[in-house]
């Protein structure tokens, strides 16, 4: 990850931690719909743990994890239970997931390593195992006004990357808009993949 973008968390773990968002339960909701009850997920960049709190409230088996050590700090305190420092090419687990769930975090990965953590998330994932992730949607990469780095995919591009790290049942890529943390709209790509059974 760009190490100035994780120091930017880092540095603002209170205040992130500190923000309420209610626009992705509709997205939550559908995500854990096409899993099985109690199933195995892996949130990945938690940030402050709200949506490991709703999936854990809704019976899953929920592994938060967050590349900030601060945030995931924060997480531990909403969750009441330890939550994992983890960096995305540090993963390592093999079918261990039936979900996975990648809320606003993977937008940071620069493009030329995208792909390889996607390889890593295919592979943690069980067969027929699912995956949500978020992006920024643009034609190249750049950074915001707070000087986070952003990998500003297409929908067509994403579509090539993904299918270049591993095999995919189904890939659907909705489009929206969110108000980040920096008070800003952006159009978004949401994407939701199944793994190849």
């Amino acid at each position: 990850m760009d190490e100035d973008t994780l120091q930017f968390y880092r540095s603002n773990a209170q205040a992130y931690a500190g923000r309420e968002i209610t626009s992705r339960q509709t997205r939550i909701n559908r995500f854990l719909a096409v899993l099985p009850p109690g199933a195995s997920i892996l949130e990945l960049g938690c940030g402050a743990g709200a949506d490991s709190a709703q999936m854990l409230a809704a019976g899953f088996d929920v592994r938060p994890t967050d590349g900030s050590p601060e945030l995931a700090a924060e997480a531990s305190r909403r969750l009441g239970r330890p939550v994992e420092t983890l960096l995305f090419h540090d993963l390592d687990k093999v079918e261990a997931y039936d979900g996975v769930w990648a809320n606003a975090c993977l937008l940071h990965v620069p493009r030329a390593e995208l792909q390889h953590v996607l390889t890593l998330i295919w592979r943690a994932l069980k067969p027929g195992g699912h995956f949500y992730a978020s992006f920024k949607a643009g034609e190249e990469d750049g950074r915001d006004t707070l000087n986070r780095y952003y990998n500003y995919p297409s929908p067509e591009w994403l579509r090539d990357t993904y299918a270049s790290a591993g095999r995919w049942s189904s890939l659907a890529i909705e489009k929206g808009e969110v108000r980040g943390f920096d008070n800003e709209w952006a159009e978004m790509l949401f994407v939701v993949a199944r793994k190849d059974l």
